[in-house]
């Protein structure tokens, strides 16, 4: 499996900062949960200059949601393709990535769906792939 484009790692990277808005937004955090999403900012490698460019103030984060079906399920796939880019998959991140998704209004079977199709995906590297468009076949498929 490749490695996530530059378009999608900031498609990640802003789906991670709406994920901690949301559970910093709560009077406490886990520290379970706290665990994984530091896990995840490292792996994302996040600097300050990320925040700046993303015009993140951890301070005034607030949870959003975003687009359309189409675009929240998009933010969903790419983070679930980086939860299985490390090859170490934990509990913990798909319970935080369901949250996520029933949080954007998904059923919590989505994630599961979503990680069987990226895990069992062909890895063909000649063939470009549109990740936009296995979005919307999967939402057809799955009608969610």
């Amino acid at each position: 499996m490749a490695a996530l484009k530059d378009d999608q790692i900031k498609s990640v990277q802003m789906s991670y900062f709406n994920i901690l808005a949301l559970f910093l937004g709560g009077d406490v955090i886990e520290s379970r949960f706290l665990r994984c999403l530091l896990k995840w900012g490292f792996q994302l490698k996040l600097t300050p200059e990320d925040l700046k460019n993303a015009d993140v103030d951890i301070s005034h984060l607030s949870f959003t949601s975003i687009g359309d079906k189409v675009d929240k399920l998009e933010a969903i796939y790419h983070l679930v393709y980086m939860i299985y880019l490390d090859e170490v998959v934990e509990d913990i991140e798909l319970e935080v990535a369901t949250i996520y998704a029933g949080k954007l209004g998904f059923k919590a079977g989505i994630v599961a769906e979503l990680f069987k199709s990226i895990a069992t995906e062909t890895s063909d590297e000649s063939n470009t792939r549109n990740v936009r468009q296995e979005v919307i076949d999967f939402l057809n498929l799955y009608e969610v």
